[in-house]
C-alpha cells in the first residue's frame, strides 16, 4: 500500500497535494515540506451513549456578579464594563508603536500591587531595562512588579501558577511559543496554542490576563484576528501615530457592551484620558474661513465634534482629481455626483481636496451634509458662520434622511454653544436652546446655511 504525502506549510499550516516554491495561502517563500498524510481509520466507531443528567434547565441556572480589578483609569474601566473581570483573557491589539505597552504599565500604575498581590510584566520582545526606561517616563515607582523576559507558553503558565498574581501582561502574543507545536513563534498554530494555555491557566487560578497582539494595516493571516474567538475581551488602540489623539475601543465583550469607547491623548508623561472627549477633534481656531463645516458624528454612545475642511481648485488635468484624508473617497465621489446633478453646482472642471481634522477617520454617513457644504463653501468663497453645526445624511435624490441618535447630537451641539443647527426632519421630545433648522433636500440646505 502506498503511503500518500501532503505538503504543509511551516508558517501557517496550509495544506496541499503539490509542492510549490511559494506558499499560497500565505505567500512564505520555500515553507513547504513533505509529510505524511493521516491514515484514514477504517476501524466501526461506536455510538457514543449521551448522559442525560448532563443537561441543566435556565430555571434552575442563576445569574453570578462577576467580581472585577479596578484599573482607576475611569475611560478604561468603562470600556470593560466596571474593571477588568478576574479569571479573563484580554487581547489589546494595534500597531506597532501606537502605545499597547504605554497602557498597560499605566494600569499596572494604578492597580499597585502590594506584598501578597504581586503583578506581572512579561515580555519576549523587550529587556528589562528597556521597560524600566519607560517606566521612568512615566512616573512609575512600582513596588512589587516583578518581569519575566520568557518566551516559553510553558514556562509562562508554570510562573503565573505560583505567583498568582493580581494581574499579569503578556508582551506580545507573536513572541510566545509552545514546545508542543512543531512551527515557528508568530506561526498561526503556535498563536492559537499560546493562547489556549493562557486562556486555561487565568481560568483556573482565577488570574486576569491580558494579551498584547500587534496588528499591521494589510491584516497578516498570524495578527490578532485568528484570536478573537479564544478570548474573553478585545480591544484595539487606534489612532494616528502623528496625531497625539487614541481611541481604545471594545470590538468584543463577554462581561459588559461594546458599544464604549475610549478617547486618550498622547503625552510625554504617556496616556492621558480626555476629559471632554466632545469636543477633542474639534479645531480650536477663531478665525473662519471658507470649507470648513463642522458636524457631529457618534462613535459607539457618545458624540463627537468633528470639523471638515475642504479645497475646490481648477483642475489642471484633463480629468478632475478627488483626494481624501479620513474620508471614503467614493463617498466623496458620491456626493460630487448629487451636488452636481441635484444642485446644479457643476464640478466637473474642479480638483477637491477633502480633510478631516485631528487625524479622524469617518465613513458615518451622518456627516454627508457637512461635507456637501464645505465643498459648496470652498466653491463660492464664502465662509459658514462659526457658530453654526451640520449633520445628516444625503440620498441620490438629492433628499435628506434621518440619522440616528438625533437628540445627543443636538444636546452635544447645544453644549458646545452652537447657536444655528442644520438637520433633516426629526422628531424631538424637549425645546432647544438653538435654532434648528430642518430642511428636506440639499438645495434647501444650501440655501439655508
Amino acid at each position: 500500500m502506498t503511503t500518500k504525502t501532503i505538503f504543509s506549510c511551516a508558517k501557517c499550516d496550509a495544506q496541499f497535494p503539490k509542492w510549490s516554491g511559494r506558499c499560497l495561502s500565505c505567500g512564505a517563500w520555500g515553507t513547504l515540506a513533505e509529510e505524511s498524510a493521516p491514515a484514514k481509520n477504517s476501524k466501526t466507531v461506536e455510538p457514543v451513549k449521551f448522559d442525560s443528567r448532563k443537561l441543566r434547565d435556565f430555571q434552575d441556572v442563576t445569574t453570578e456578579q462577576f467580581e472585577r480589578l479596578k484599573t482607576n483609569i475611569p475611560e478604561l474601566d468603562q470600556i470593560f464594563g466596571g474593571g477588568i473581570v478576574k479569571g479573563s483573557l484580554t487581547l489589546l491589539g494595534g500597531e506597532p508603536g501606537i502605545g499597547k505597552s504605554t497602557l498597560v504599565l499605566q494600569i499596572l500604575k494604578e492597580i499597585k500591587g502590594g506584598a501578597d498581590t504581586p503583578l506581572l510584566y512579561v515580555s519576549g520582545e523587550e529587556s528589562a531595562g528597556q521597560i524600566k526606561i519607560r517606566i521612568d517616563r512615566l512616573g512609575y515607582s512600582p513596588t512589587n512588579l516583578k518581569f519575566l523576559g520568557e518566551t516559553s507558553a510553558e514556562e509562562i503558565v508554570a510562573a503565573i501558577r505560583t505567583m498568582k498574581p493580581q494581574l499579569a501582561i503578556i508582551d506580545s502574543i507573536q513572541t510566545i511559543h509552545s514546545d508542543e507545536i512543531a512551527a515557528e513563534s508568530g506561526n498561526v498554530a503556535q498563536i492559537r496554542a499560546c493562547t489556549a494555555k493562557l486562556m486555561e491557566v487565568a481560568k483556573n487560578t482565577n488570574v486576569p490576563l491580558i494579551i498584547i497582539g500587534h496588528v499591521t494595516k494589510d491584516g497578516e493571516v498570524a495578527g490578532p484576528k485568528t484570536l478573537e474567538h479564544l478570548v474573553d475581551v478585545v480591544l484595539y488602540l487606534e489612532g494616528d501615530r502623528f496625531h497625539d489623539f487614541r481611541i481604545l475601543r471594545g470590538s468584543k465583550n463577554r462581561f459588559g457592551s461594546t458599544n464604549e469607547i475610549g478617547v486618550f491623548q498622547m503625552t510625554e508623561a504617556g496616556l492621558k484620558e480626555v476629559v471632554d472627549p466632545g469636543k477633542a477633534f474639534l479645531a480650536e481656531t477663531t478665525r473662519n474661513y471658507p470649507g470648513s463645516a463642522l458636524t457631529c458624528f457618534i462613535d459607539g454612545t457618545r458624540p463627537f465634534l468633528a470639523e471638515v475642511q475642504a479645497l475646490v481648485t481648477p483642475t489642471i488635468f484633463g480629468f478632475p482629481q478627488r483626494k481624501t484624508s479620513g474620508y471614503d473617497l467614493n463617498r466623496l465621489q458620491m456626493i460630487s455626483a448629487v451636488l452636481f446633478k441635484r444642485a446644479n453646482i457643476n464640478l466637473n472642471a474642479q480638483d477637491i481636496h477633502l480633510n478631516i481634522v485631528g487625524g479622524l477617520k469617518l465613513n458615518d454617513p451622518s456627516i454627508d451634509m457637512a461635507v456637501a457644504a464645505a465643498i459648496v463653501s470652498a466653491l463660492k468663497n464664502k465662509p459658514i458662520p462659526k457658530d453654526t453645526i451640520i449633520f445628516g445624511e444625503l440620498g441620490l435624490g438629492g433628499e435628506t434622511r434621518p440619522i440616528a441618535n438625533i437628540e445627543k447630537r443636538i444636546s452635544e451641539a447645544e453644549k458646545m454653544g452652537f447657536s444655528k443647527i442644520i438637520c433633516p426632519r426629526i422628531k424631538i421630545q424637549k425645546k432647544s436652546t438653538a435654532e434648528i433648522v430642518v430642511v428636506e433636500s440639499l438645495a434647501e440646505m444650501l440655501s439655508k446655511q
